[in-house]
C-alpha cells in the first residue's frame, strides 16, 4: 500500500512538473519562433510537424508499452522531451526544428503531447479502484491546469523580466526553452523511482492484439475517430496559437499572455474537479456534452469581442467550463475496456488526437497570415467541437456510466 501511494505520488509530480514545463512553453514558442525568421504559415507547418510525428512515437510507445515496460517507456518518452528542448533552443533552422519536432517531445499547446499521459492514466486506473478512477482523474486534470497555469505565468514573467534587464527577445524566449529541457530529465529521474506495481499484466497472446487491442477493439477504435474530430477541432486554438492572436490582434507582451493563461489554466483546473459531482448524478457522456457545448459557443464568440478586456473574458469564461469533459473522457475509456487494455486504449486514444489535431496549425498559420481570416480559427473549433459532441451524445448515450 505504501508503495502504491509513492507511485501515484511520482505520477501526480511528473504530471505537475511536465505541464509546468508546457505551459511555460506554450505562452513564447510562437513568438520565439517568429524571432528566429520563421514566417506565420513555417510556424503553423511546424506544429503541424510537432503534432504528427508524437502521433507515429507515441503510438509505438503506448501499444507496446504493456509488454516492453511503461517504466522503460516513460523513461524513453522524458528522453525525447530532452532531445527536442536542446534543439529548439540551439537553433533557428528550420530543418532541424522539423526533425526535431518530428522525433522529439514539444507542446506548442500548453497541452498534454507525447505517451506521457496515456500510460500514467493506464498506471492510476490499475493503482486505484475503480470507484475512485473519475475523482483521481479530475484531480490529476487539476494539477496539471494549476502546473500549466504557472508555467504560463512563470514563462510569460520569466521573458518580460528578461527584456527589461536589456536581454534580445529571442534569448529571453530561449532561456525559457533551456529550462524546458532540465524539466525532461527531472521527469526521467522521476520515473526511475517507479515501481514494478505500474506495469500491467498481460494476459492476452500477442497474436491476438491489434494494435494492443483485443475484445474492446470495436468501441476504442469509434471513441478514437470521435476524439480525432474533436482534436482537430481543438488545433486550430491551441495555446500558443491563441498566444499569437492575442499579440497580434491586440499587441499584448509576453508577460501580460502568461497572466492570461494562467487565469485560463487555473479555471480549466476547476472546472476539471467540478465534474467529478456532475458525473455522479448524470453519467460521464452526459457531463461531457452538455458541459461541451456551451464552452464552444463561447469559444465562437472570442474573435467577435470589439476590445481585449472583452475578449479575456469571454475566453476565460470558455475555459470555467471548457475541461469537465476531460476527466470523465479519461474515466469512461478506462471504464469500457479490459485492464490489460487500458494502455493501449489510452495511447490509441490519444494518438487519435494527436493526428486529428496535427493538420489544423498549418491551416491556422494560414489564416493568421490575413488579416480579415484571424477570427476563423475560433469558428471553426467551435462548430467543428459541437458537431462532435453531438455525434458522442448520439453514438454512446445508450452505454453511459457514472
Amino acid at each position: 500500500m505504501a508503495q502504491t501511494r509513492n507511485d501515484v505520488y511520482l505520477l501526480f509530480s511528473s504530471r505537475i512538473i511536465r505541464l509546468f514545463a508546457y505551459g511555460a512553453l506554450s505562452v513564447v514558442l510562437a513568438l520565439y519562433l517568429h524571432e528566429t525568421g520563421l514566417t506565420e504559415s513555417q510556424v503553423g507547418l511546424l506544429f503541424t510537424l510537432t503534432l504528427a510525428g508524437d502521433a507515429g512515437i507515441s503510438l509505438w510507445i503506448t501499444i507496446t508499452a504493456d509488454r516492453i515496460g511503461r517504466k522503460r517507456m516513460l523513461i524513453l518518452g522524458a528522453g525525447l522531451m530532452l532531445l527536442a528542448g536542446v534543439v529548439f533552443s540551439l537553433t533557428g533552422n528550420p530543418l532541424f526544428l522539423m526533425i526535431a519536432a518530428i522525433i522529439g517531445v514539444i507542446s506548442p499547446s500548453g497541452n498534454e503531447i507525447g505517451p506521457f499521459l496515456s500510460l500514467e492514466q493506464a498506471a492510476l486506473a490499475q493503482l486505484l479502484p475503480g470507484e475512485e478512477r473519475t475523482r483521481a482523474f479530475a484531480w490529476y486534470n487539476l494539477a496539471g491546469s494549476l502546473a500549466t497555469a504557472s508555467g504560463a505565468l512563470c514563462g510569460g514573467f520569466l521573458s518580460q523580466g528578461l527584456q527589461h534587464l536589456g536581454y534580445a527577445a529571442i534569448d529571453s524566449y530561449r532561456t525559457v526553452i533551456f529550462s524546458y529541457s532540465a524539466c525532461g530529465i527531472i521527469l526521467m529521474l522521476l520515473f526511475l523511482c517507479l515501481s514494478p506495481a505500474v506495469e500491467a499484466v498481460t494476459t492476452v497472446p500477442r497474436q491476438e492484439l491489434l494494435l494492443g487491442l483485443h475484445k474492446s477493439k470495436g468501441i476504442v477504435l469509434k471513441l478514437s475517430g470521435l476524439f480525432a474530430l474533436d482534436a482537430f477541432a481543438g488545433g486550430f486554438v491551441i495555446q500558443s496559437l491563441v498566444a499569437y492572436w492575442f499579440h497580434i490582434k491586440f499587441g499584448v507582451d509576453a508577460g501580460l499572455l502568461g497572466s492570461i493563461f494562467f487565469g485560463a489554466n487555473i479555471l480549466a483546473g476547476i472546472s476539471a474537479l467540478l465534474a467529478v459531482r456532475i458525473a455522479a448524478r448524470i453519467g460521464l457522456i452526459n457531463t461531457m456534452v452538455f458541459t461541451h457545448i456551451p464552452s464552444n459557443i463561447l469559444l465562437c464568440l472570442v474573435p467577435f469581442m470589439p476590445n481585449l478586456t472583452a475578449a479575456i473574458s469571454v475566453l476565460l469564461l470558455r475555459f470555467s467550463i471548457s475541461q469537465m469533459d476531460v476527466p470523465t473522457r479519461q474515466s469512461y475509456t478506462m471504464a469500457v475496456v479490459a485492464p490489460d487494455e487500458r494502455s493501449a486504449a489510452s495511447g490509441v486514444t490519444a494518438i487519435a488526437r494527436s493526428v486529428g489535431a496535427a493538420a489544423s496549425p498549418a491551416i491556422c498559420g494560414v489564416f493568421f497570415a490575413y488579416p480579415a481570416l484571424l477570427g476563423a480559427p475560433f469558428l471553426i473549433a467551435g462548430g467543428l467541437k459541437i458537431v462532435y459532441d453531438l455525434l458522442l451524445y448520439r453514438s454512446f448515450r445508450q452505454a453511459d456510466v457514472k
